[in-house]
């Protein structure tokens, strides 16, 4: 599914590259069946936009907007698990189904990176790929509401993800608690993030090794044979608990 190569390389890192293929991915759009007209046309629009922007300028924008607080973090899992120990297990069962796939990573990137998930997706048949972004759809949601609350252009990328995979999300529901929400990307919240968290030499875990049971697990986890099929583990969570709702 070639939509879903274009729309990964313009959610990645502006490149020379990128701004040299824009009449290509402009092309692929246009004769997407994927996508409804309406946002064909955004992602023209998109990329016209972008690719007439100074590269330094739009790498520029492009870390102030997804590397400075975890709102808009383009890793799938740290807006599903946070930092809890779920996230290190969910990462090797995504790598194993790219394994599976003969998808080779080829990539410094974390695997639940979101262009990477979407470049595996490309490459698989329609209706996976359309499964697998369902698996997401509520995030997309989520992510797209926080773009267009901060009045950004790259929440089309999200509406035509959400587009490509069929599901019908309440985006009221989804806007409204994204209004809630305070920003995690101001000069205050960033310094309040590092701020150094108080020491608690009774914590139960701290000192702890792991279980040989826990070793076995992690053993058998890199083992292609025991992949876990389903990318997003919401554990018991629904959809929208995880949207933050």
């Amino acid at each position: 599914m070639l939509i879903l190569k274009v729309i990964s390389r313009l959610l990645d890192y502006p490149t020379a590259a990128l701004f040299d293929a824009a009449e290509e991915m402009i092309t692929v759009v246009e004769e997407s069946t994927e996508i409804n007209q309406q946002n064909k046309a955004a992602l023209v629009k998109f990329i016209r936009k972008l690719t007439a922007r100074d590269l330094y300028d739009a790498q520029e924008s492009y870390d102030l907007l997804f590397d400075r607080g975890r709102a808009l973090s383009l890793l799938l899992f740290e807006h599903v698990h946070g930092e809890s120990r779920d996230r290190g297990q969910a990462m090797v069962d995504l790598m194993n189904v790219y394994k599976s796939k003969g998808f080779e990573v080829d990539s410094a990137q974390l695997p639940d990176y979101i262009p990477l998930y979407l470049e595996f997706l490309s490459e698989q048949d329609s209706e996976y790929a359309k499964e697998w972004l369902g698996d997401i759809c509520h995030l997309m949601t989520m992510l797209s509401e926080r773009l267009i609350e901060r009045e950004c252009y790259y929440s089309v990328l999200f509406d035509s993800l959400i587009d490509i995979s069929e599901i019908e999300v309440d985006r009221a529901e989804v806007k409204e608690a994204v209004s809630q929400e305070e920003r995690d990307d101001t000069v205050e919240a960033i310094d309040k993030e590092w701020e150094d968290k108080e020491v608690k030499f009774d914590d139960p875990m701290a000192g702890q090794c792991p279980s040989q049971s826990g070793l076995q697990s992690s053993r058998n986890s890199l083992d292609p044979n025991t992949i876990q099929q389903v990318p997003i583990k919401w554990h018991n969570k629904d959809a929208a608990e995880v949207a933050g709702l």
